[in-house]
């Protein structure tokens, strides 16, 4: 069977974090997981934190996201996230500190406290240790 592979790219608003050729992508959609496969029709969706997983000619490889834009297109994928780090990129002690830090945020119950984003810091951080605990 001949192995068909498309165009990938991902990418923050720093810099580009992934271009190539796969055979697979897998991501955390906000309505549930899902795969992308060569011929996949087009289409638009919004991921949530968590894991990315990406099959190319490196093998199965996987990396934490944050909440993004994540397009198929005829010609490839593009995936907008705000962050992305390979499993092998991730500091876990620093991802174990963010944790209990957005935690006791969401505690706290401060007036001036911003729900929203203490939310979003603690499915990012939940993400970075579930990707970095896997990958070891």
């Amino acid at each position: 069977m001949l192995d068909r592979q498309f165009s990938v790219e991902i990418r923050t608003p720093e810099k580009l974090v992934y271009q190539g050729e796969v055979k697979s992508i897998r991501a955390s959609g906000t309505n549930g997981p899902f795969q992308v496969l060569t011929g996949h029709i087009p289409f638009l969706t919004t991921i949530e934190s968590g894991e990315l997983i990406v099959e190319d000619h490196h093998g199965i490889r996987s990396m934490a996201t944050s909440n993004g834009v994540f397009e198929v297109l005829r010609d490839g994928v593009t995936v907008l996230v705000e962050s992305a780090e390979w499993s092998d990129e991730i500091d876990t002690l620093r991802a174990e500190e963010a944790l209990q830090h957005a935690r006791e945020q969401l505690k706290s119950q401060l007036p001036s406290m911003d729900y929203i984003l203490a939310e979003l810091a603690l499915a990012r951080a939940v993400a970075r240790l579930k990707v970095a605990k896997s990958s070891r």
